[in-house]
Parts: C-alpha cells; sequence; structure tokens
C-alpha cells in the first residue's frame, strides 16, 4: 500500500464518518417527529428516551446509513478527484483504472467487515434494550409469529397442542400432550393451565388429567401438583419477528434450530431475516464499486447530480433486497437465495459498469 491509496482509504473514512453522523442525526429528527405523541402519551422521560431508546438505537442506525454513508463518500470524492483531472494525469503515467480501484475494493471489504462484527456482537445487545423500551412506550403492532391454537413436537413420540399461550405470566392454557406407540394413542394427559416454573426449569400444573390406551384396556386418573420436564421453553411459544435481530449470528443459528427441534412452523421467516443481516454488509462493497465505477469520469452535472444519484441507486437497492424476502418468507425460493440474489445482481452490474469505465 502506497502514499496514494493510504489518502484515498483516510479520505474515504472521514467523508463516511461525516456522513454517518449526519444522516444519523437527521434518522432521529424524524424518528422523534413520528413517536413523539407516543413519547407524551406513555409518560417517557428525556433521559428514558435518550439513554434507553436513541442511544441503544445508535449502533442499528449506523448500519443501516453506512451503505448509503459508503456510497455517498466514494462519490465524492471520486468526482473530485475526476473534475481535478487527477485520474486522466495517473491513466496518462500508466496507472489502470483497477489499480486505482485497488484502495476503495480494500476500503469497501474492511468496512463491510467492521459492520458484519458490529451487527454480530453489538447491535443484537443494544436492540434487544431498544425494543424493551419500545414496548412500555411505543404504540406498535404485535409481531408475534404464534397465535391462537399451537402444535408443538416434545418428542419422536409426543405432541402438545395448546389453546392459548399467555408470554407475560409463561402460562399454557387448555393443554394436552398425545403420547404414540407406533400409529396408535397411548396416552392423553390434559390440563387446563400449565405454569412455568422459573426456579425448577419446568411446567407446573395444579391437576393433570391421563388417559392410558392399552390393548382392550383403558385407565383415567386426575394427579394434583405435578412437575412437566416437556423440553419446551416458553421462548420456544413466544417467537415474534423481531427475535432473529436481538441475537448474535451463533445464537439466532441455535434458535432456529431449536424452534425446529420443538415443529414449530414458520421457520422460512427468520432464516430469511437472518440470512438478509448476514449478507447486508455485501451492500457496502457493492454500492462503494457501483460508485467509482459511476463517477471515475468526468460528467455533467458536478457532485448534486452525484449525490442525487447516489440516494435513488441505495433506495433501489434497498428495496431490491425487500422484495424479494416475501419469496423467502413463502418458501418460492430459499431464504439464502432471497437474501443473496439481490447483491449478486447488483455486484454483477457493478462489475460490468467497471469493465465498461475501463474502455
Amino acid at each position: 500500500m502506497n502514499r496514494f491509496d493510504r489518502h484515498i482509504i483516510g479520505r474515504l473514512s472521514v467523508y463516511t464518518a461525516f456522513l454517518t453522523m449526519v444522516l444519523i442525526g437527521i434518522f432521529i429528527m424524524v424518528d422523534f417527529s413520528e413517536n413523539s405523541d407516543d413519547f407524551i402519551d406513555k409518560g417517557a422521560s428525556a433521559g428514558a428516551i435518550l439513554r434507553d431508546y436513541y442511544l441503544h438505537y445508535v449502533p442499528e442506525m449506523v448500519r443501516l446509513v453506512a451503505p448509503l454513508a459508503a456510497f455517498i463518500a466514494c462519490l465524492f470524492l471520486t468526482t473530485r478527484k475526476a473534475e481535478r483531472l487527477e485520474w486522466i494525469a495517473l491513466k496518462s503515467s500508466g496507472v489502470s483504472l483497477y489499480r486505482l480501484f485497488l484502495p476503495y475494493l480494500l476500503y469497501g471489504l474492511s468496512f463491510s467487515a467492521i459492520i458484519s462484527l458490529l451487527d454480530s456482537s453489538v447491535v443484537p445487545q443494544s436492540n434487544s434494550l431498544r425494543f424493551q423500551f419500545e414496548q412500555q412506550y411505543m404504540s406498535k403492532g404485535s409481531d408475534k409469529l404464534d397465535r391462537g391454537t399451537l402444535y408443538r413436537q416434545i418428542s419422536d413420540s409426543s405432541v402438545i397442542h395448546m389453546n392459548f399461550f399467555d408470554a407475560n405470566s409463561k402460562t399454557i392454557y387448555r393443554a394436552r400432550i398425545v403420547t404414540f406407540e407406533g400409529d396408535q394413542v397411548h396416552q392423553i394427559r390434559s390440563a387446563n393451565r400449565l405454569h412455568w416454573a422459573d426456579s425448577l426449569a419446568v411446567w407446573k400444573t395444579d391437576r393433570l388429567n391421563t388417559k392410558t390406551f392399552g390393548d382392550k384396556t383403558y385407565a383415567e386418573k386426575d394427579t394434583t401438583g405435578v412437575l412437566l420436564d416437556l423440553n419446551l421453553l416458553p421462548k420456544d411459544l413466544s417467537r415474534r419477528t423481531s427475535d432473529v435481530y436481538q441475537l448474535t449470528y451463533g445464537e439466532a443459528f441455535d434458535y432456529i434450530e431449536a424452534t425446529r427441534r420443538v415443529g414449530a412452523g414458520g421457520l422460512a421467516l427468520p432464516q430469511t431475516k437472518l440470512f438478509s443481516r448476514i449478507t447486508y454488509p455485501i451492500s457496502i462493497f457493492t454500492l462503494v464499486l457501483i460508485g467509482f465505477a459511476v463517477a471515475g469520469k468526468r460528467r455533467r452535472g458536478g457532485k448534486g447530480f452525484f449525490i442525487a444519484f447516489g440516494f435513488v441507486v441505495t433506495i433501489l437497492y434497498l428495496v431490491a433486497t425487500k422484495m424479494a424476502e416475501p419469496f423467502g418468507t413463502n418458501e418460492v425460493i430459499s431464504p439464502l437465495s432471497a437474501a443473496i440474489i439481490p447483491h449478486l445482481l447488483f455486484l454483477a452490474g457493478g462489475l460490468l459498469m467497471l469493465r465498461r469505465a475501463e474502455t
């Protein structure tokens, strides 16, 4: 890495940091204007709003605005170099456009790695604290995945049917546990309520009705004060669409595997959201590539045109990623394909634009 490379990476870093702060400031002003009524109605103090909401929102904001900030920084710096004829001078001395792109490549990959590290460690914890504030002070619609009647597989031969689960009291209402032997029902255990005992990490019921079926036999009994180890946790019954945003990558994969283990449906939704999180940093490198390819030549319109162009391309990029998600959640294509295809399409477009800019 020579002096020119360090200069480009340093300028990109400074511009990106400045733009990130500006975009976060705009983000906060817009968000506050939308939610100020909720804050007032629910009695949230100014200290709680700043400390428990916006302070914990900053890591997520950084993740969200990073591609746009990097793209505009790239456009601004590259346009400036092109207007000063620095690119022409360097290319005239035998430096190829691909060599000029090298510091942008290093910057894009490094910044993508930083955002990925932030998203895998810091963002989940801050999101968890922010969601707690939102549940208390903000009027947001429920994002529960499991509603009404629930079914879970608690072992290879047993399933549980529940009419309703109250996440606040950790109580299952009208539960029925069916155990099979082969293709025959062997036992049915029924309880009006099952309550999760935190101290014992088991389910507890005041009265359990057990019906046992054998070859031409039938037995029924009632038992009081029963503790049941069902291989089922309260979190397995209160899934939300925001769950994967509160977990590290490793925890999120464990969460999906645990959900699969208990036989819950709707796995495509958290899988798609998780893969979208993991692949999101690719957009930073892709937009840096597109920005360099577009702004590497002198064009009419100046910096204002390129900044507007940056907003348009970034919006189209984000829209494409969001439009692909329903195809993954509805299992039209695999969740991984839904998450990565938009990035591959824009990356291919950026490489094509770079190749055309060289000619």
